[in-house]
């Protein structure tokens, strides 16, 4: 069992609503949606929330929704991943980018809590940095070293970050859609912070 997150296959009904909710699924073989798909599911049954739609993204945008962020730094992703080839010749293999993409954040649920209205850090949080717990699910499901330790290293607080292609192309599309969430919740976005 890893720290916080159980691994679930779950019932249909549960795959089902996550697979409704993903974009870029039918960009991967299908064996690598599926252990996607069991990843979400089991991180969303780990959590405290009844529904996929209740998974806040963060403290800094508390109305965001975990499950719109995901999809907008995998449009975005792959967007940039269509760039990278064709200007510069780098490519990348589409399962372990959509893996990384669609996966970057599957411990958020697990990081918050909501109570009494108010977005707040879990006490996993405060245990572990975002990111480990995902990863530490991702090597126990066995996927590949690069999508286990890109989503290990990805959150600007961590103190280094991958260096394939793949850990570039996800901190350039998550920050592009934190920016715009942290816009829409009248908070400052980081690109306009000092550091």
């Amino acid at each position: 069992m890893v720290t916080g997150i159980t691994l679930n296959e779950g019932s249909a009904a549960q795959r089902a609503a996550v697979r409704n909710w993903l974009a870029g699924l039918d960009r991967l073989s299908a064996p690598m949606a599926e252990k996607v798909v069991t990843a979400w599911v089991s991180a969303w049954t780990s959590s405290p929330y009844a529904a996929l739609e209740d998974m806040p993204y963060s403290t800094m945008a508390p109305e965001h929704r975990l499950i719109d962020h995901v999809n907008h730094v995998t449009r975005a992703g792959f967007d940039l991943a269509v760039r990278a080839e064709a200007d510069w010749g780098v490519a990348v293999e589409p399962d372990i980018l959509g893996a990384i993409l669609i996966l970057h954040d599957v411990d958020k649920p697990l990081m918050y809590v909501r109570e009494d209205g108010v977005v707040r850090n879990s006490v996993l949080s405060r245990e572990l940095p975002h990111g480990i717990s995902g990863a530490m699910l991702l090597r126990e499901m066995g996927f590949p070293h690069r999508v286990v330790h890109t989503v290990a290293t990805h959150a600007h607080t961590q103190p280094f970050h991958g260096t394939n292609p793949e850990a570039w192309i996800l901190h350039y599309a998550d920050f592009f859609a934190t920016d715009r969430a942290l816009l829409l919740a009248g908070t400052q976005p980081f690109y306009q912070r000092r550091h």
